[in-house]
Parts: C-alpha cells; structure tokens; sequence
C-alpha cells in the first residue's frame, strides 16, 4: 500500500503558491521594508532633535527672563555665566556686554549636551537668544 505523493499546482478550486513564488514575493517584500525602516529611523531621530530644540528654546527664554527681571534693581550687576547645568543634561552659558552708555547686550545660548563633557559643542544641539536691555531709571 504505498501512494506515491505528487505536488499539485492546483488543489481543488484553490491555487497554491510555488517556492519560486514564495521566494521571490519574500525578496520583494525586503527590498520595501528596508527603505520603510531607514525613513522611519530618521524621523525619529530629527523628532528627537526638534524636542532637544524646543526645551533648549524654552529654558533659554526663562534665562533670558529671569536676567530681565534681576536687571531692574540690579542694572549694574554682571550676568556672565558659562556652561551653567539646568534641567538634566541641558547647558547654559550667558554672555554679557555693554551695546551703549544706558544698553546693555544679552546673549544666552542653551542646549543638550550629549557627550557630558560639561561643554557646548558646535556639532551638539543648541539654541541662541540674544537681547538688548536698557536702563530702566
């Protein structure tokens, strides 16, 4: 009693797929998802510079604000600061110089530093607010 297996292209009404077939859609199917992955894994990356971006803009502005507030009763006080640590891994360093007799000229500069060397790179990410504040009385 041995029955001799065939492979049959078709079984009944149903159409089944070849080796060649499978192979061949497998292949195709890579050659799309690996594009698929490269796009997704950039975007996720520039999200996550755009994030790093837009907390820096905000502590910068409370820098920046807070220098606006301590300069009218302290006008004559220095507000120089260098690689100042805020919230996590976030510098600040605040540049300050006189534009004029009664002006002054703020420059904050506020941003993730991701090698945690205490120090602001050009190649990390970064923002600068600058701002000229006059004498008040």
């Amino acid at each position: 009693m041995c029955r001799k297996l065939t492979i049959r292209r078709h079984i009944g009404n149903r159409a089944a797929l070849t080796l060649t077939e499978v192979i061949v859609a497998s292949s195709l199917l890579i050659f799309a998802i690996v594009p698929i992955l490269k796009g997704l894994t950039s975007v996720h990356v520039n999200s996550i510079i755009i994030e790093r971006k837009t907390h820096s803009l905000t502590l910068a502005q409370a820098k920046l604000n807070e220098i606006k507030a301590r300069s009218i009763y302290n006008y004559t006080g220095n507000f120089t600061e260098t690689n100042n640590p805020l919230e996590g891994s976030y510098l600040c360093t605040v540049k300050d110089g006189a534009a004029g007799a009664n002006l002054r000229s703020i420059t904050v500069v506020v941003g993730y530093d991701l090698d945690g060397n205490n120090i602001l790179g050009g190649s990390e990410v970064h923002v600068t607010l600058e701002t000229l504040i006059a004498r008040r009385w």
